[in-house]
């Protein structure tokens, strides 16, 4: 059994599944989606910090006087069709979904009896969000369900109250944050509890070691569950499940500690903006970048999208799911349930990327751009005349090549019409027989 100390909680052993997985989608879905403006952290933004456009913003568009409760009744989740979700979902290739249960503004997706009035159920779509998109999620696909959920709350005056006190009380997370924690554990089982959001507090004021003790002994999900590292002040990329260090978290190198990498397609904001631009938006080419490099140095990649207030996923997030799902049917071997290699990027050919698919004792080499002259030189793989065969995954024929002395090889490729590509943006060489 696990004792609530980090020395015992740390010591857990991540389940496999998670490794394995390297994709998911992160979902951030709330009341911010409503005024769908500038940031999710709207209320923030507006109410505490007075930027300017927030200001302008609301001055421009609602009454004197109008709250950002009065945002709740009008986030209505109309189209919201979880099915369409799972599908769209599982087209993406992603093996994980995570869903922002609850962000920083308290409004819990789900019917939290300790969330009263300011829940999905009471108030706007008058639906169980969370418990509908588990069960889409669960009966269409093979992803595993995960949730997010934000320990502190901007204004919820019992926080308020515990952060004047410098958290020598305990009132906010004894009444709130932790009785959801069990609360959204035992209603839905999920795989993954995504936390966030420490206030400046530390995990001792939390009782984050104690929740996790309970999770990892005596939960329903205690043997598959998934944790990160946001569990207080101090926490971050040194307790928990998995790393994720910092939003958009992408190091480049080899870590020794599993790590995720969460980003935003919208460049910008992680909640839906109805003012963003196209610009704002990654390209395939940059998502498929930030997922070879993630996976090469170890890491997961969790790719969010904003759903709009009335529940659809606007066609721009969903292209850019399909896209990824369309580069991992032909490309998926080379990244789920490998293990990094012994060098992650080349030395000689730097928009080369790694991995090493353990049961068929292949090398993965990912490039992300097609050579204009036909060949492609490495400086990394250690080739042998009569062992070392060279294939490019989505195409039939051995590719002839070249050893150059004790390391490196030039690979001839082979010459296809934009048709005959295997795919289109990052191509994979499997190296087998290679030292």
């Amino acid at each position: 059994r696990y004792e609530p100390t980090w020395d015992s909680l740390d010591a857990r052993p991540l389940p496999a599944w998670f490794d394995e997985a390297k994709f998911g989608v992160f979902i951030h879905w709330g009341v911010f989606s409503v005024p769908s403006f500038g940031s999710e952290w709207f209320w923030w933004y507006w109410q505490k910090e007075k930027r300017m456009p927030y200001v302008k913003f609301m001055k421009a568009n609602y009454p004197p006087g109008f709250s950002y409760e009065d945002f709740g009744p009008m986030f209505t989740a109309e189209f919201f069709d979880p099915n369409q979700w799972a599908d769209i979902l599982k087209a993406s290739g992603a093996k994980y979904v995570v869903l922002t249960s609850k962000h920083h503004e308290g409004f819990t997706l789900w019917g939290s009896k300790y969330s009263w009035n300011w829940n999905a159920v009471d108030v706007g779509p008058k639906r169980d969000l969370v418990a509908e998109l588990a069960t889409s999620v669960r009966k269409r696909t093979d992803l595993h369900f995960g949730l997010y959920h934000s320990l502190f709350e901007w204004f919820n005056p019992l926080f308020l109250e515990d952060a004047t006190n410098v958290f020598k009380t305990r009132k906010f997370p004894t009444s709130k944050s932790l009785p959801e924690l069990y609360e959204i554990v035992t209603k839905y089982q999920p795989e993954i509890i995504w936390s966030d959001g420490d206030g400046n507090a530390p995990d001792t004021y939390w009782n984050s070691t104690g929740f996790l003790a309970w999770l990892y002994n005596d939960s329903p999900v205690q043997d598959t569950v998934v944790t990160n590292d946001r569990w207080g002040l101090g926490s971050i990329c040194r307790h928990g499940g998995f790393y994720t260090c910092s939003d958009r978290y992408n190091p480049g190198h080899l870590l020794p500690h599993k790590w995720e990498n969460c980003m935003t397609i919208d460049k910008g904001s992680w909640g839906y903006r109805r003012n963003a631009q196209l610009d704002d938006y990654l390209t395939i080419e940059d998502l498929v970048k930030q997922l070879v490099e993630t996976v090469s140095c170890g890491g997961n990649l969790l790719m969010n999208i904003g759903p709009t207030h009335d529940g659809r996923i606007a066609v721009v997030f969903e292209e850019r799911l399909r896209q990824v799902g369309a580069w991992l049917r032909v490309n998926g071997e080379a990244i789920y349930g490998t293990t990094p290699w012994r060098a992650q990027n080349d030395t000689a050919a730097p928009d080369v990327w790694y991995t090493f698919s353990p049961k068929e004792g292949k090398v993965n080499a990912i490039f992300l751009n097609w050579p204009i002259s036909g060949t492609l030189e490495l400086g990394e793989p250690q080739a042998k005349l009569g062992e070392t065969q060279v294939k490019l995954v989505g195409y039939k024929e051995l590719l002839k090549w070249v050893a150059l002395g004790e390391k490196g090889i030039v690979i001839a490729l082979p010459q296809l019409t934009p048709k005959q590509m295997p795919c289109q943006w990052g191509w994979t060489l499997q190296l087998t027989g290679i030292n």
